[in-house]
């Protein structure tokens, strides 16, 4: 048996109060709108996954890399396995690495102890190669893995393309876009960039702040020193090197044709 008030509220054909769905799914989580750029809509299969679309337009959907849930390569045996009497090799498909996957933890290995050959230099006694048994000699440089994404870092600096290196760091380092929607979505960017910059506005003094600097500049003159110090025009107590900048903004401007009067306290 159950209570009547539960009973009541069975038979009762007012609908029960639920919690909106509006922006999110029908689990609760938020929605995204994934076709909210016009390159991308364009280009989207709504057959595929997040995920599938995304690595078909040259896109990643995460910056770590994949901790589960993806299908691991595996060899796939070409028309000459072994044993099959043609005595070929077993080909294997090729590994695609993410550049844009931030490397999980190193496992802990097992260090083995080893002999190697330093060379140091007589002078400072710094370390100038490692000579490995049958393995030849490395530099300091060889001891560190190989950068990502085409780190600028690994070019010489000497020469013309050492000076180039310097001189732009982030193109020289940029590759050519791995699909046609990536170089829209690069062009995209760049020309809002653009536009961004064109809208923007520097600062402006206001009408009060204008008074007040030439209030200043009619009492003391050039002497930013005693501008700062005087307890009654500048109670804020703005230092001096901030009443330097805003007497010098106010003096382009006005000589830019803003002629503000002095006023006088």
């Amino acid at each position: 048996m159950g209570r009547e008030r539960q009973k009541a509220k069975k038979r009762s054909s007012i609908p029960k109060t639920k919690p909106s769905l509006h922006g999110r799914t029908k689990h609760g989580k938020k929605k995204v709108n994934f076709l909210g750029n016009a390159v991308i809509a364009e280009n989207w299969d709504r057959n595929l996954t997040l995920v599938q679309n995304y690595k078909r337009l040259g896109l990643t959907s995460r910056l770590g890399a994949a901790t589960g849930g993806v299908e691991k390569k595996v060899k796939r045996a070409g028309p000459g396995v072994a044993g099959s009497g043609d005595g070929g090799e077993e080909e294997e498909e090729e590994e695609v690495v993410d550049n844009l996957a931030m490397p999980g933890s190193m496992r802990a290995t097992k260090l083995v102890p080893g002999e190697v050959r330093v060379e140091r230099d007589p002078e400072t006694g710094r370390i100038l190669r490692v000579i490995r048994p049958g393995a030849g000699s490395e530099g300091l440089d060889k001891r560190h893995k190989r950068r990502r994404l085409d780190d600028p870092l690994n070019s010489d600096s000497g020469g013309e393309n050492g000076a180039a290196a310097t001189a732009d760091p982030i193109r020289a380092g940029r590759r050519e876009p791995a699909t046609d929607v990536v170089a829209a979505l690069e062009a995209q960017a760049a020309q809002e960039a653009v536009q961004l910059a064109r809208r923007r506005r520097p600062r402006q003094q206001s009408k009060r702040e204008e008074e007040w600097i030439a209030t200043l500049v009619a009492k003391y003159g050039d002497d930013i020193g005693a501008m700062a110090r005087d307890r009654r025009l500048n109670p804020m107590q703005q230092t001096e090197a901030d009443i330097g900048r805003r007497v010098m903004k106010w003096r382009d401007r006005r000589e830019g044709g803003s002629v503000v009067e002095a006023i006088v306290v």
